[in-house]
């Protein structure tokens, strides 16, 4: 029986993911749910301003 997938997933000393460490901060995850809708609707205003016709 192999032991040794299951002392590496129990080993304290390994180093921890960085998608874990991301995801057990909610400060970031609140930053990033501030940030990247308005960064999206900022571009889409920009594209819509770009993209409107000219008067004469």
């Amino acid at each position: 029986m192999p032991t040794s997938d299951h002392d590496d997933l129990n080993d304290i000393d390994a180093p921890i993911p960085w998608m874990q460490q991301l995801l057990d901060s909610p400060f970031i995850l609140l930053a990033l749910g501030v940030l990247i809708p308005m960064i999206v609707y900022n571009l889409w205003g920009v594209v819509e301003i770009l993209l409107l016709p000219a008067t004469q």
